[in-house]
């Protein structure tokens, strides 16, 4: 038994989220969480929502509301169809907390103290329509690098080296499009040129991660300067330092304290089971591992950043320095990082009309036919296209025709001969060849998604799926009611086998995972799934809301399972919805006439 903290991206609180955003921190994150609980790991998975920065500002602007209004409103939203999504966090936040204000501050104190926060004057480009500072990410021109004319402030993503906004030649605002202005500012800046020895001796240990991420990750060591870790704003944490915390406009980075959310969520969580040490066990053990799940566009915060930060509160930098009250945290052991997912062969663009929202596909279509295609045709090694008739085929063709049709059938004959599980007589070799196939796909399906390789443990569940569908047909069970005893054999064996399929699909599909288990007679919570709880903040008595939370100590485990003979089948119902191939067109007019 390991400790494993799964650790899920933050989405942002400037609307709701899209399913481009759930294919790639979502879905995978919560299939790897699944499995190893079942394998019988300590599981942590936490996150929250990303409440701070510029963008929530201009938004709340727009809106005529104050900035925490609106992302109280888009938190719920979040939060709801995650839930929905069947995410099982064990605790899912945010960074608008007294608990998050603490932890980053301290953080910022200790890596302050080791010497690797450092003040410099800086040039910092500010809107000469408003006033108010743009972020990086918030200005756009053409590289000085590579010539790509779309790099952002603080990162190009075609050539991957690390940016400032004044380096980009032609910058304009995604805001409005005017030129910024650039002003000088003080500000204090993480020393990664002091970080970068101790982040290249940890990237060289670094071994079964993605290539495209592992290899985007050493190349960003080639340029390393220091990180501008605060900024001209007044929405975010304040600075804790004397001379700093008072002044209304300097706040923290929204990338500085985002990253830190999945420290402070754990200790949040620690403190809400009423043990206020227990996330120790995930991240002050040499033996607990971590893995970080996004998309490309985060990895430069997750193998750079917030290692770096981690380094410094540990002094493990050129600097030296010691490790503050949280003890000597441990790096991440993977970050995985997904591609990007596109829609009819095109970028996801929510102000251009061209999204597909999660409640929208949620309220529409069977959740785990959702979660199967981003498990079976995912981003996960490059960008990848979602379109309507993919979506309807791999429904239709796999989920209904192929796992659906083998459930249905099976607990159809047994509920219809007997009633109830059959008891075996003697076994064939084609019974125990199939019993053998099943039982055997656990070793292969659970290390592909222990090593983060969902498409293919998919599809190896799939193919034995596909094994037992081609068992029936050639014991041929509905010919056989003239050999009673040779008919409860098949039934039993083929019914072990689809419940052996179930515990290997489970972690993909975890609501219709509970309808087989429940079709096959079972009882009881098989797929425990995420409660929406209302909670007072643990910090403020007067500020409540959502989390995302579960119970999830009682899952199968992963493995074959006998069958409990006697047990009573009744009549199924289908467990997948066939869809009609007009949804192709409907869905196809409703991006157009958003667009």
């Amino acid at each position: 038994m390991t400790h494993i903290l799964s650790a899920v991206a933050w989405p942002y609180t400037n609307g709701p989220r899209h399913i481009g955003h759930v294919a790639g921190f979502g879905v995978p994150s919560d299939v790897f969480s699944r499995h190893m609980r079942m394998a019988g790991h300590e599981v942590l998975m936490v996150s929250g929502t990303d409440e701070h920065g510029t963008p929530i500002l201009v938004q709340a602007e727009q809106e005529g509301v104050p900035p925490q209004e609106l992302a109280d409103r888009y938190n719920r939203v979040i939060v709801e169809d995650l839930t929905s999504l069947g995410l099982s966090y064990d605790l899912f936040t945010r960074t608008t907390t007294g608990n998050h204000y603490a932890v980053v501050q301290e953080m910022f104190r200790t890596v302050h103290a080791n010497g690797y926060m450092v003040e410099q004057t800086t040039m910092g480009a500010i809107s000469p329509s408003t006033g108010r500072t743009l972020p990086d990410r918030f200005i756009e021109g053409t590289c000085p690098i590579c010539g790509y004319d779309g790099a952002r402030g603080d990162q190009c993503d075609s050539c991957g080296n690390q940016l400032d906004p004044i380096d980009l030649k032609n910058p304009h605002s995604r805001i409005n499009g005017e030129t910024p202005k650039f002003v000088e500012s003080n500000h204090f800046f993480l020393d990664l040129p002091a970080l970068v020895d101790a982040l290249a001796a940890w990237l060289e240990t670094r071994d079964g991660w993605r290539p495209n991420v592992l290899n985007f990750s050493r190349n960003l060591l080639a340029d390393v300067r220091p990180r501008a870790m605060t900024r001209d704003i007044d929405w975010g944490i304040p600075i804790p330092l004397p001379g700093w915390q008072e002044n209304p406009n300097k706040r923290l980075y929204v990338w500085f304290d985002a990253v830190i959310g999945y420290l402070s969520a754990s200790i949040e969580w620690a403190r809400r089971t009423g043990d206020v040490e227990a996330w120790r066990a995930w991240w002050n053990s040499a033996d607990a591992r971590s893995y970080y799940f996004m998309g490309k566009d985060n990895i430069t915060f997750h193998s750079q950043i917030w290692p770096a930060e981690l380094l410094a509160y540990d002094g493990r930098g050129a600097k030296g320095g010691s490790a503050g009250p949280y003890g000597e945290l441990q790096l991440p052991t993977e970050v995985v990082s997904s591609e990007f997912l596109n829609v009819e062969g095109r970028k996801f663009s929510s102000s251009r009309g061209l999204v597909i929202y999660v409640r929208d596909m949620l309220a529409r279509y069977q959740t785990d036919a959702f979660r199967y295609y981003v498990a079976a045709a995912g981003p996960e090694n490059h960008d990848v296209d979602f379109t309507w008739e993919s979506f309807v085929r791999r429904t239709n063709d796999e989920l209904v025709a192929g796992w659906g049709n083998l459930v249905n059938r099976t607990a159809t004959m047994v509920h219809k001969n007997f009633g109830q599980i059959p008891a075996p007589g003697e076994l064939l070799e084609v019974d125990r060849q199939v019993l053998a196939t099943t039982s055997g796909a656990f070793a292969e399906v659970g290390a592909q998604i222990q090593t983060n390789r969902q498409r293919g443990a998919i599809a190896a569940a799939m193919h034995t799926v596909a094994d037992v569908n081609r068992y029936l047909s050639e014991t041929q069970p509905w010919k056989l009611k003239s050999d009673p005893d040779r008919l409860a054999t098949v039934l039993h064996t083929v019914t072990q086998a689809v419940s052996d399929c179930n515990t290997l699909l489970a972690p993909f599909l975890p609501h219709s995972a509970q309808q087989v288990h429940e079709a096959l007679g079972g009882s009881g919570e098989f797929a425990p799934q995420p409660r929406i709880e209302e909670v007072t903040d643990l910090d403020d008595e007067s500020r409540h809301y959502p989390v995302i939370t579960g119970d999830y100590s009682d899952v199968p485990a992963w493995e074959s399972r006998p069958l409990t003979v006697g047990t009573p089948v009744g009549k199924p119902t289908p467990v997948f919805t066939k869809l009609d191939e007009s949804v192709v067109e409907e869905e196809l007019d409703r991006l157009r006439a958003k667009a």
